[in-house]
């Protein structure tokens, strides 16, 4: 989607909208102690994304936008966009290993920066755009892209460190069918749902007792807390009694 825009700056528009194309590329940089503005190098890539950013955002009658609003080209796009995040993953798991050989963790790390690092890195690039909204912090509460390329970080970490007994090009096939299909349902489907949901669910009740309450629980909880006299009828009969015997001594 496009960038929400809140400044009237175009410079710091554009800097948001680089940040959130090449955000990947920043982080993992920066993880690994290398240049961060190495992707301004790329220059076929920079003028490609602006070129993009400028017809979404500055495009008389947003005739740009509408084309691509249509579904058919919507879910390509989309299709696309999930292709090239399995090339990001693995770019960053191996470019991790090369500098540090075997750390599992700087690989899984590295690799998921890099192809989720456009919502990772999404505070920053909230604060270029001069708004603060840390309740919207990724680590907080990971939306599906981010817990989907964590995942897929792990699995090729695992295949490039032989421990997944799966070739290398077909965990990248059947990972890249899995993020198409998923991506287009949840678009057909009009679903914010994560299809972890279940899992998550299943997992958090087993290893740390999380649990959903209805509401209609937490309701009735709240009203035989605060008003307990008007659910239970012991209470409110000795409740009536005292106030007699209250009235009663101040009769004598």
């Amino acid at each position: 989607g496009a960038v929400e825009v809140s400044v009237r700056s175009p410079v710091a528009c554009w800097f948001s909208a680089m940040l959130y194309c090449f955000g990947g590329s920043v982080l993992s940089s920066l993880m690994l102690a290398e240049p961060p503005v190495a992707f301004l190098a790329k220059g076929t890539n920079i003028i490609l994304a602006s070129s993009v950013w400028y017809l979404v955002f500055y495009c008389p009658e947003d005739i740009f936008y509408r084309c691509f609003a249509f579904l058919p080209l919507r879910l390509l796009v989309a299709g696309m966009k999930e292709v090239t995040r399995t090339w990001k993953i693995t770019a960053g798991v191996a470019h991790a290993d090369s500098h540090f050989k075997d750390a599992w963790l700087v690989m899984v790390a590295v690799g998921w920066a890099r192809g989720a690092g456009g919502g990772l890195i999404s505070n920053f690039e909230q604060l270029v755009r001069g708004v603060w909204k840390p309740e919207t912090n990724e680590l907080l509460k990971m939306s599906y892209p981010v817990k989907v390329t964590l995942i897929g970080a792990v699995l090729f970490t695992l295949q490039h460190s032989q421990y997944l007994p799966i070739a290398r090009h077909n965990l990248m096939f059947l990972y890249t069918v899995f993020l198409v299909v998923s991506k287009v349902t949840m678009m057909l489907t009009r679903s914010a749902t994560s299809p972890f949901a279940p899992v998550e669910a299943a997992l958090g009740h087993m290893f740390f007792g999380l649990q959903k309450i209805p509401s209609k629980v937490k309701g009735e909880g709240a009203a035989s807390s605060n008003g307990s006299s008007v659910c239970d009828p012991s209470s409110s009969e000795q409740h009536r009694d005292g106030v007699k015997k209250r009235q009663a001594k101040k009769t004598e």
